[in-house]
């Protein structure tokens, strides 16, 4: 529930609070990119054993809600990478006429469809876990982590292309 009202509040408001603080979407594509890398490197940096002794830590907590907004929801399952894309397609999305019900109907389809894999990954990673073992599961952080790196990577490239275009026109 958190990610989805994360990812829908962001496409919808998020533009309007740029806005007010006065920053610029390819700003925040960098900003964005930049955390999505550093988080996939860390990740590929951190070994297996890591991600056990934290994984055994969170386990011995008395509330298990006490962690679903922060850390769980926002940065590790709905980043500044997600937040940074639901920010740049609702500020994307065409508004001649008013808002299109097309796009905001999409808009929310996705994010119900990205919460319902979120809460199926979630719901059933001690199962998975054992079904791909130590080894399938180090080889899937691994991929996903490189994956990571990559979309920040292009994240970031889209910021840093709409600055640079933009920077001969307040040379003057």
């Amino acid at each position: 529930m958190n990610s989805f009202f994360l990812l829908v509040g962001s496409y919808f408001i998020g533009t309007q609070i740029l806005s007010f603080f006065g920053i610029s979407l390819p700003v925040v594509q960098v900003g964005g990119g930049l955390i999505v890398i550093s988080s996939g490197w860390a990740l590929l940096k951190r070994g297996n054993n890591d991600g056990q002794k934290d994984a055994n830590r969170g386990l011995h907590q008395e509330d298990p809600f006490h962690n679903a907004f922060y850390p769980l929801t926002l940065p590790l399952t709905v980043g500044p990478g997600s937040i940074s894309v639901a920010i740049t397609l609702g500020a994307n999305a065409p508004h001649h006429l008013g808002f299109n019900l097309l796009n905001i109907l999409a808009a929310i389809l996705g994010s119900i469809l990205l919460a319902a894999s979120i809460f199926l990954c979630y719901g059933f990673s001690d199962r998975l876990g054992m079904v791909l073992g130590r080894t399938g599961m180090t080889v899937i952080i691994q991929l996903t982590s490189f994956l990571l790196v990559c979309i920040g990577v292009q994240i970031l490239w889209n910021g840093v292309s709409a600055l640079l275009v933009s920077l001969p026109l307040h040379m003057h």
